[in-house]
């Protein structure tokens, strides 16, 4: 087969170019000149400085507690819902009937929106704790252990799926002449399947911090916030000072900037330690 002459690739990849530099490119380079203004909208901005990052870490708390709150939440989930998503994977790689059926139940939830879903468990959870005389927006603990429910039965079984996958790419006669050589269940885990599913742990704990960090619409739904904002998370407490607050516009954009700094350098931090593991493997 001939080959594309190298001239032609700038024109096929020009539509993803242009689409790239419109939709996300402008819009971030706009969003970080605007977190220095204070601003109602995108034409009517005046030049204040650094003004609203200092704001957003000396004069509103709630940046602070949310920030707090959203890292106590991601340690919690990412390591909760790989632990879990691991489990179902190897239970559901043993030849057993019905194993496709269990697949598809555990993944459903994942196709469920997370506005549906945060107003689904809302219900579940006050069901159970109106019995006590309190609902989930009572203590900022219980909006907490709700989110850390919600976003295990949304997203394990989607990180089950990818590790069948890993698990499934391990050669039978590997694991056989393990056995052969004596090593019991566990010694396979830890020495075989584990650093061998490595590539998919680290897609999973990618997806999952992301995911974290970034959650809105379930936070939103289920708490909005409450009690006093003590349950929002970072996207909720952005969200909650660029429009819930007359003239906090630009400390609403400052926040933002600082989030996406934040996650990115965690994510960055992440994958460099889980790709460094997979090259020692």
């Amino acid at each position: 087969m001939q080959k594309m002459p190298k001239k032609y690739y700038a024109f096929f990849t020009l539509p993803t170019i242009l689409a790239f530099v419109i939709s996300f490119l402008i819009p971030f380079l706009l969003g970080i000149y605007l977190s220095f203004t204070k601003f109602t909208t995108v034409t009517n901005s005046q030049w204040v400085g650094v003004s609203n990052y200092i704001h957003a870490f000396t004069d509103d708390r709630n940046f602070m507690n949310a920030t707090i709150f959203t890292v106590k939440f991601a340690l919690v989930s990412v390591v909760l819902i790989n632990v879990f998503a691991f489990s179902l994977a190897l239970l559901l790689t043993r030849k057993i009937r019905g194993t496709n059926i269990f697949r598809t139940v555990f993944f459903m939830p994942n196709l469920i929106g997370g506005i549906v879903l945060g107003y689904i468990w809302q219900l579940i959870i006050n069901g159970v704790l109106i019995k006590f005389g309190v609902d989930i927006t009572f203590s900022a603990d219980y909006g907490f252990w709700g989110l850390i429910v919600l976003m295990n039965w949304q997203m394990a079984g989607y990180m089950m799926v990818i590790y069948i996958a890993g698990i499934q790419g391990i050669s039978p006669e590997l694991i056989e002449a393990a056995k052969i050589d004596g090593a019991n269940s566990w010694q396979i885990l830890r020495r075989i399947t584990i650093p061998l599913v490595s590539p998919a742990i680290t897609i999973c704990t990618f997806l999952t911090v992301t995911n974290s960090f970034k959650l809105f619409d379930q936070n939103l739904a289920l708490t909005a916030g409450a009690p006093a904002r003590a349950s929002s998370m970072l996207a909720l407490d952005i969200f909650t000072t660029f429009y819930g607050s007359m003239g906090y516009e630009g400390v609403g954009q400052a926040k933002a900037v600082m989030f996406f700094l934040f996650v990115g350098l965690i994510v960055l931090l992440q994958l460099r330690f889980s790709r460094t593991r997979e090259i020692e493997i």
